[in-house]
């Protein structure tokens, strides 16, 4: 709950809150990752978010794009103050790690969209430390981590995005000044939409096709200088400039970046991986191609985590509003029922619930792997980075899809009030929309997968041995169906069969073209829409196992109603899917008609036994008012009050009769116009 002022508690939800069966703190320190970092993330907001500077007095909805901007960096800057003054001090701080969600909590209290200095955060910081020679980050570091210098990261160009290789910038390398001069040699090739870029940074990396002694090495990425530090203006031989309005992410200023024949010096090269001495000899070291996943496989972790966020955001939002919210009258003479009451409801938000659980113990889980392979790089091995690669693809792919869809269901189930934007959850639907094309997009990230499952099934017919998440492989046989079992153990491999069958269809179909006469990748691509289906199949599979055997390892010691509620969560989740792919399980299992009632049967009763426990199991999220940012999902249950507080700040409100009346109306109504 919100700091400061305290209102009396919606009656609704005070009744609410006394059904729930189960400690919420439990639930809450699951979530943290333990009670010590529910304990510091508490102690961080606090310092943070109580003196109120988070708040606008004029809701940003009312600004135009330049004075939202404007309103957004000095809040960066706010919130950047702070964090040096009362965060640096904090003990226990570096037990949090990359994992904690507090700093993302907290931004979120103070933008509604994003900080013009995400990347400098989310993607210049890391990849210095990823990609630069400790030389390197000697310089860089210091000055990136004070913000003495701001930077983002350019990638993306007009005409290129996920098809790195085909990017057009170039840097070609002058011995005799040992320089490299950047050039955008075409209009596609100017850099779009890096985060920051329009009119924040004064550094940046750009990704480049590397040119020395006439030969192309490939991309390579460099850290440039555009804008002056002293008077922030761009250099000779940059052009730079922000893109314009778009769905969302309006207040982080995404821009356009070109060259003219700019020179950087030798040592702005990121030269981790890959070097180019003074006299212009171009080095690398040992499989340097896949030492280059780093930053794009460390940013694809987190947004599964980021995911997980906002989609508890989202039903948080909408689960308290419907507790509060009343409607129709199925029986004569009876109170209007809380909306929470109809099933239509429960099934619209409780599968919400259970996924932001899903999401983020898959996350947690994925960070562990992703730690574990850097370790193993250090260590000059590379073996097991494709399969970190793969899963990092298509948990991005398939959660940024799951979150968009479900949060879009969160807003429909609040129904009119949702589509205000006072009620948050319309920004942030359009936040999460963004992420499923960003840093990959979902069917290319897809088929990157599928390459990596196509060539796992190829290993196991060898009689190699494969990957652990893909082990499900060597049960499959051939034209024989998975014997159908209910339990959650059952749906589990049912869904692996499923991914099993469609990974085999997919070798036989481009086997098959290939024996008419097509080469592989013509028969890769008349493969295409299976291997797709074959790699988010996989994917629902990986998330349905890790879900459970998370809750289990995350549940062992926890009091029994907690452990009740989060086992019912999570076969919520498989019962849900179950029903959604019953075509597939059909196909690939025994499963019968009797059976699928069944799972219609346990689904029902399930959200029935969950309902009692809805309110307390959001709050368990822990997400404070400035957080949510929303009319209808406060703590408190509010919504008509904080609607109407909200409307009356409009611009429009402030004076009973609008200039236009008499410029406009007045006059169309007299005939006079």
């Amino acid at each position: 709950m919100a700091a400061g002022r305290v209102f009396e508690i919606n009656v609704d939800l005070v009744k609410e809150r006394a059904k729930c069966n189960f400690d919420i703190r439990e639930i809450t320190h699951i979530l943290d990752g333990g009670e010590t970092n529910t304990i510091q993330r508490k102690k961080i907001e606090d310092a943070t978010l109580n003196d109120g500077q988070s708040r606008d007095v004029i809701p940003e909805e009312y600004l135009g794009p330049k004075e939202k901007y404007e309103n957004a960096v000095r809040k960066s800057c706010v919130y950047a103050k702070i964090s040096k003054d009362e965060l640096m001090n904090m003990t226990g701080l570096e037990l949090l790690g990359f994992t904690s969600p507090v700093f993302r909590r907290i931004a979120d209290a103070y933008f509604k969209e994003v900080s013009p200095f995400l990347l400098h955060v989310g993607m210049f910081i890391p990849t210095i430390m990823g990609q630069c020679t400790p030389e390197q980050q000697a310089h860089w570091l210091p000055r990136a981590l004070a913000f003495e210098i701001a930077g983002t990261y350019a990638q993306t160009e007009l005409g290129h995005g996920t098809f790195i290789r085909g990017l057009e910038t170039t840097a070609t390398y002058d011995p005799q000044t040992e320089e490299f001069v950047l050039h955008s040699p075409t209009l596609s090739s100017y850099k779009w939409w890096a985060g920051g870029l329009g009119k924040t940074m004064n550094h940046c990396i750009v990704v480049a096709q590397l040119y020395t002694k006439g030969v192309c090495h490939g991309v390579h990425p460099f850290i440039v200088q555009i804008r002056d530090e002293e008077t922030h203006m761009p250099l000779s031989g940059i052009v730079v400039g922000e893109v314009g309005p778009k769905m969302g992410y309006n207040t982080g200023d995404n821009g356009f970046l070109g060259f003219k024949h700019y020179r950087i010096p030798r040592d702005n090269m990121m030269m981790k991986n890959a070097q180019v001495l003074k006299d212009g000899t171009y080095v690398k070291v040992a499989r340097h191609a896949k030492l280059t996943y780093g930053t794009m496989v460390f940013v694809r972790v987190m947004l599964v985590n980021e995911m997980a966020f906002n989609l508890a955001k989202a039903v948080t939002i909408a689960i308290r509003y419907s507790a509060v919210r009343r409607q129709s009258q199925p029986r004569p003479n009876q109170p209007e029922p809380q909306v929470l009451d109809y099933l239509t409801q429960q099934h619209k938000l409780f599968i919400s619930i259970a996924t932001a659980h899903a999401l983020q113990f898959t996350s947690d889980w994925l960070w562990k792997t992703f730690t574990s392979v850097l370790a193993d790089m250090r260590d000059g091995k590379t073996d097991t980075l494709p399969e970190l690669h793969a899963l990092s693809s298509c948990l991005k792919a398939i959660c940024t899809s799951d979150c968009g869809t479900f949060i879009e269901i969160c807003r429909f189930a609040c129904g009119g009030h949702g589509y205000m934007a006072s009620s948050n959850l319309p920004m942030i639907y359009s936040f999460v929309s963004a992420t499923r094309t960003y840093e990959g997009d979902y069917t290319v990230l897809l088929l990157q997968t599928a390459r990596f499952l196509v060539k796992a099934w190829e290993q196991m017919e060898e009689g190699k041995p494969v990957t652990p998440t893909l082990a499900y492989l060597s049960r499959a046989s051939e034209g024989v169906k998975e014997s159908w079992d209910s339990s959650n153990e059952g749906i589990i491999r049912a869904f692996q069969r499923v991914a099993a069958g469609k990974i085999s269809g997919c070798v036989s179909c481009i086997r098959h073209h290939q024996k008419t006469g097509k080469d592989f990748e013509d028969a890769w691509e008349l493969t295409t829409l299976q291997l797709v289906a074959a790699a988010e199949a996989h994917c629902r599979a990986v998330i349905c196992s890790t879900y459970y055997n998370e809750t289990i390892r995350l549940t062992a010691s926890s009091s029994t109603n907690v452990k009740a509620v989060m086992e019912q969560l999570c076969t919520l989740y498989l019962l849900y899917w179950s029903l959604e792919r019953t075509g597939e399980l059909l196909r690939y299992t025994s499963l019968s008609e009797n059976d699928l009632f069944g799972l219609q049967q346990r689904y029902e009763k399930l959200l029935a036994l969950i309902r009692p426990n809805a309110v307390g199991l959001v709050d368990a999220f822990d997400l404070r008012d400035e957080i949510l940012n929303s009319t209808l999902g406060a703590y408190d249950g509010r919504v008509y009050e904080r609607l109407m507080e909200e409307a009356l700040k409009s611009p429009l409100n402030a004076e009973p009769v609008n200039s236009s009346f008499h410029k406009y109306i007045k006059p169309f109504m007299q005939g006079k116009l």
